[in-house]
């Protein structure tokens, strides 16, 4: 029975280009997930704000919704949120 003779060359030609793939496409999808993440925060930081805004118009305080203040309160949470409504009470 004849064997096939096997060439390493090509098999390890081909790992190396699995291996590639994957890291070309991490690269690739990485700035793209921290983009969606950079947006879902700043969405949740504009809703935190809008709802901070909402009962502080009542007591004439409110705070400039922008997508700096937005971030803030975006990736800081509700600390984020009291960090801001400490800066303008202090600052502003």
């Amino acid at each position: 029975m004849p064997t096939l003779p096997v060439d390493f060359g090509v098999i390890a030609a081909y790992g190396l280009g699995i291996v590639l793939l994957y890291i070309v496409s991490r690269i690739f999808f990485m700035p793209l997930r921290l983009l969606w993440r950079l947006v879902y925060n700043a969405v949740i930081g504009g809703v935190m704000l809008w709802g901070l805004n909402f009962v502080g118009s009542h007591f004439g305080f409110t705070i400039a919704i922008n997508p700096v203040t937005a971030l803030v309160a975006g990736f800081l949470g509700i600390p984020g949120v009291i960090l801001l409504v400490l800066f303008k009470l202090f600052v502003a």
